[in-house]
């Protein structure tokens, strides 16, 4: 199969995926919950530092997996909970679409914590929150065993991206769109 068949086929594949509102990757709020259990964990087990935001933050955002895929075409989609003092407060889809040089998949677990009560609003309150549009975002992007600065870190939104598998050259949630989800 030649280079501009497979890039038309895997276009077609995200879009139609990307389209459906990913309804195939759907799961029950349980299985969310314990997913970002899981996330929150590794997260706090794995990252120097990190309990530092997760404790003071209003409330944070956990996707246990968030999973991207392009060529040519990208698209990433995941869901996750909303959580203040710990608890599940509403869950979420990620949803974003990029255009461009780009190539692979990975699946990626994503934390994003509101370090105010101001931010944390602004987000609750929204009807799809886009990242660069709505807020923005100050990325960091960790890996087992490091740990965050967290003297150089005063953003009011913050987040974190971790727990990566498989490959793909782009690392940013410019774009991204969060929306509340209904269980």
């Amino acid at each position: 199969m030649n280079t501009i068949t497979s890039q038309k086929i895997w276009a077609l594949i995200i879009a139609a995926v990307f389209a459906s509102g990913c309804s195939v990757f759907e799961t029950s709020a349980q299985s969310i919950d314990l997913g970002a259990d899981e996330a929150v964990q590794v997260f706090r087990e794995d990252i120097g530092g990190s309990e530092i935001f997760l404790d003071q933050a209003a409330g944070y955002l956990v996707f246990p997996r968030a999973l991207r895929a392009g060529l040519g075409v990208g698209a990433e989609t995941g869901e996750g909970v909303l959580r203040i003092d710990g608890k599940t407060v509403d869950y979420f889809r990620i949803t974003s679409g990029s255009l461009g040089l780009q190539a692979g998949a990975q699946a990626r677990s994503i934390i994003i914590c509101f370090m105010t009560e101001e931010a944390l609003e602004s987000f609750r309150n929204s009807r799809g929150w886009r990242v660069g549009v709505d807020g923005s975002v100050a990325l960091i992007d960790v890996g087992a065993g490091k740990s965050i600065d967290t003297q150089n870190v005063r953003d009011p939104v913050v987040g974190f991206i971790f727990n990566s598998s498989g490959l793909m050259a782009n690392l940013t949630l410019e774009g991204t769109r969060f929306t509340r989800i209904v269980r």
